[in-house]
């Protein structure tokens, strides 16, 4: 078997002067490639942390964490910078879109540090933008777009480069049905074309969209059900 990420006996703690929190406590999850999860759990259960540590974002205070085959608990922050832009891609629930920017634009920056042709950034999110159905907003700023085209935009930037794993924080959440459900059938075809998904939520109609749920509470995990196919 063949897994994306591997993290064993994961911990994360928060420390200031006085007070010291812990948001993840002993955390054993394994994500297969090319498999769709999903992450459940009450407001401040550490599911943020929890992707933010699976993304290569924060390191673990103990435990390790294996990416592709490679443990990456002790990586430098070159090496980490190098694989969130080569190989993961980010979808927030608020689509950190940059305003004084074109939707294209916005898409192009997705490739900054691996394409260096202009005309090739912008042939591929072109590309992209068309298959998720807003190649006609292409040149329109984000304020001209509806909620669920951001989104779409956002979906695109993350997508371009092409990664093997992506990451979605809430991506529906400020979507109406129909426009979530738009997001959710470009993401899903996206793990059916090979990739990798984690996906947290807190809309038990879109985590059972998922190959499979884990529920975090209290910085813990707990076994969740297999979603339906």
């Amino acid at each position: 078997m063949s897994y994306a990420l591997e993290l064993s006996k994961v911990s994360k703690r928060f420390r200031t002067r006085k007070v010291e929190t812990l948001a993840l406590d002993q955390i054993d999850l394994s994500v297969e490639r090319g498999e769709f999860l999903s992450i459940v759990g009450s407001s401040g259960s550490g599911k943020s942390t929890l992707v933010a540590i699976m993304g290569l974002l924060e390191n673990p205070s103990e435990g390790s964490v294996v990416f592709f085959g490679e443990t990456v608990t002790r990586a430098g922050s070159g090496r980490l910078a190098d694989l969130r832009r080569n190989h993961i891609g980010f979808v927030f629930q608020s689509f950190q879109l940059i305003s004084d920017m074109s939707v294209v634009e916005n898409v192009m920056a997705g490739l900054d540090g691996i394409e260096r042709s202009k005309r090739l950034r912008r042939a591929r999110a072109l590309e992209t933008l068309d298959a998720l159905g807003i190649a006609h907003r292409a040149d329109h700023l984000p304020s001209q777009l509806s909620g669920g085209q951001q989104q779409r935009a956002a979906v695109a930037r993350a997508m371009v480069r092409k990664p093997l794993l992506l990451i979605c924080d809430e991506p529906t959440g400020n979507l109406d049905p129909e426009s979530a459900d738009i997001v959710m059938a470009h993401i899903e075809a996206f793990r059916d074309a090979g990739a990798t998904v984690v996906l947290v939520t807190h809309d038990p109609a879109i985590a059972r969209r998922a190959d499979r749920i884990v529920t975090l509470e209290h910085g813990q995990l707990q076994p969740g059900p297999v979603a339906s196919s």
